[in-house]
């Protein structure tokens, strides 16, 4: 039973904490691209390859839970 919670509360942390990390990256990168003036086809181009790794991020782990779910994983 106490595994089983480790667990999961292990899982959330990790999670939040990948959660936390993208946030503090996407302030820094506002920062930088703010002080920077940097043309707006560059700030797209920046933002676009944030907003990619945490899709990807996302993607990861939903497919974890549907091969879980399906018992595969």
């Amino acid at each position: 039973m106490l595994n089983i919670r480790f667990e999961q509360w292990e899982a959330l942390g990790l999670n939040l904490g990948l959660a936390a990390i993208f946030f503090l990256i996407g302030m820094s990168i506002r920062d930088v691209l703010n002080k920077g003036n940097v043309p707006p086809f560059g700030r797209f181009i920046v933002w676009l390859v944030l907003f990619l790794g945490c899709a990807g991020f996302v993607a990861k782990g939903l497919i974890q839970l549907f091969w879980e779910g399906a018992g595969i994983g």
